[in-house]
């Protein structure tokens, strides 16, 4: 049997440490595969996650990964949230997708574009427990081409300044 080299050995670590260095700070994350890449207006996203610390504060992103062939510069969601307590609240947002030169924005590779687009900064979640998620897509066009995944990411939010 063949030793490894140094070479191997050195890429096997430095690969063994870049996956075991997550990012600390997400508390939840999670995207949705939109079948055929063409999201129905039917199909809601359901995410479900675990908030333990009402004292903390948190960043609340909206994932959405599309394709280039995506027909619009935007994409309007509805966010349906439930607490624990089962009181409901619905948001409206707005997710730019591309500037007005119709370049897309996001990170991208190849004609795959995925954004992060903040939709609560420095909020505190009033209950502790399993928070309900629903994102429904809200244009006009149904269904919906060229949408890829949709998705939630929560993170802490640690104030440099300590406010």
């Amino acid at each position: 049997m063949n030793k490894p080299s140094i070479r191997t050995l050195l890429l096997l670590t430095i690969l063994s440490l870049s996956l075991s260095s997550c990012d600390r700070s997400v508390l939840f994350e999670e995207n949705v595969r939109i079948p055929d890449n063409r999201w129905d207006a039917a199909n809601v996203i359901k995410l479900e996650a675990d908030i333990p610390d009402t004292a903390q504060l948190y960043n609340l992103y909206v994932n959405v990964r599309n394709a280039g062939g995506y027909p619009y510069s935007n994409i309007f969601l509805f966010l349906n949230t439930t607490l624990p307590d089962g009181k409901r609240s619905r948001d409206t947002l707005e997710v730019t997708l591309a500037d007005d030169k119709g370049q897309w924005l996001g990170d991208g590779m190849g004609d795959i574009w995925d954004n992060r687009a903040l939709f609560r900064e420095r909020m505190r979640f009033p209950q502790s427990g399993l928070y309900t998620f629903e994102i429904e897509q809200a244009m006009r066009q149904n269904p919906l081409p060229q949408i890829m995944d949709v998705g939630l990411r929560i993170e802490r939010y640690d104030d440099p300044a300590g406010r």
